[in-house]
């Protein structure tokens, strides 16, 4: 697994939300990603000054083990958070930034076992990566994807996420004509274990919250992985 640093160049910046955009960038040295791994990207002033955060991968890894020279990484802006504000009020295509990856070992998944990924917010950005890797193999059986978001409008990968093997939970504000009311993840919303690892991503009380409905539901804590991240930017 590399640790050293290398360069990588902005090729497309896409509009997820009101205050997300996925960014494509070109590495100049890739190595195949894991779907779950992450990368740092950091920032270099021209006074030296650096800043650094780490962002999970959400394209996924080709099942051939080639992944190409291209990665995906969706970004939140935070107010007040150096990486996060640059990326989204500054960079350009054609930008270069440093970037150092994949990392990340036990928070992945490798396409072949079954997975319950339950996400909240931003933290269906790593289980977006298992989702469309399950899709370009044909193992849709295998995955479900649960994500809660507050709206519609905070609702990342809108037009991709639609299919049998999603369910999207709405906590302030659902669409129109929606079944469900809004409200916050409960154990109807989970669908039935059937083995494999569940990956729960998002914010620490999400993150806490949805590991009890699991543990609630008759999965082993073993079979639990959990990645929570915090408001830095």
């Amino acid at each position: 697994m590399p640790t050293s640093w290398q360069a990588a160049t902005i090729v497309a910046i896409t509009d997820e939300t009101a205050r997300a955009k996925t960014f494509r960038l070109r590495l100049e040295d890739p190595t195949p990603h894991l779907a779950g791994q992450h990368y740092v990207i950091r920032l270099t002033a021209p006074d030296g000054y650096t800043a650094s955060r780490s962002y999970s991968i959400a394209s996924a890894p080709d099942p051939s083990g080639l992944s190409g020279d291209e990665r995906e990484f969706t970004v939140e802006r935070l107010d007040g958070g150096e990486v996060s504000t640059f990326l989204h009020e500054v960079a350009e295509p054609g930008d270069e930034l440093e970037v150092r990856g994949p990392l990340g070992g036990w928070f992945v998944w490798d396409g072949t076992t079954p997975a319950l990924l339950v996400g909240g917010g931003s933290g269906v950005v790593p289980l977006m990566s298992m989702l469309r890797l399950s899709r370009r193999s044909a193992t849709t059986d295998l995955v479900r994807l649960v994500v809660s978001v507050r709206s519609p409008d905070d609702l990342l990968y809108a037009s991709e996420l639609p299919g049998p093997d999603v369910t999207v939970v709405h906590t302030r504000r659902g669409p129109a004509g929606a079944a469900r009311p809004p409200g916050r993840l409960m154990a109807a919303d989970l669908p039935p274990w059937r083995g494999g690892t569940a990956y729960v991503c998002g914010s620490a009380g999400f993150a806490n919250a949805a590991t009890d409905l699991l543990l609630a539901a008759g999965v082993p804590a073993a079979a639990i992985r959990v990645e929570r991240f915090g408001p830095t930017g």
